[in-house]
């Protein structure tokens, strides 16, 4: 943290040390107004630029680890798992079914029981909810 506000400061600080040098390069009429419009224009430009990236550079995430301690505390069967993963993709129940081949009642009932341990009543619930738990990707 400290770091950041001894960067932050610097960087304002030279800001303020151009922005004066400018001011004063303006009032002894050392280049036109143009050249002045087109430094200050430049330097917020760039500043922008480099805040933008600060802000929405991230680490690359690591690879996926499913919590095993939650998997375990739900109960949660491999077959509700896989279950649970194409819900995750989007796939309806007859698309479920095709996929992993079984027959769509038998998906039914994995849902139901994804619904009861996951205690929720929509499959986004159960996604979201699966998700904050790191059960899936």
């Amino acid at each position: 943290m400290t770091r950041t506000i001894i960067l932050w400061a610097l960087v304002l600080a030279a800001g303020a040390f151009v922005v004066q040098w400018l001011e004063h390069q303006y009032l002894a009429r050392a280049f036109s107004r143009e050249i002045y419009v087109a430094v200050i224009g430049v330097a917020f430009a760039a500043g922008g630029v480099w805040v933008g990236w600060k802000l929405t550079s991230r680490a690359a995430p690591g690879p996926f680890q499913r919590n095993g301690a939650a998997l375990a505390s739900l109960g949660l069967t491999g077959q509700e798992l896989k279950v649970l993963e194409r819900l995750a993709a989007g796939q309806s129940t007859k698309e479920i079914a095709r996929t992993l081949g079984l027959s769509p009642n038998t998906v039914k009932t994995h849902i139901a029981n994804l619904f009861g341990k996951l205690e929720v009543s929509r499959r986004t619930q159960a996604v979201n909810k699966a998700r904050d738990l790191h059960l899936i990707p």
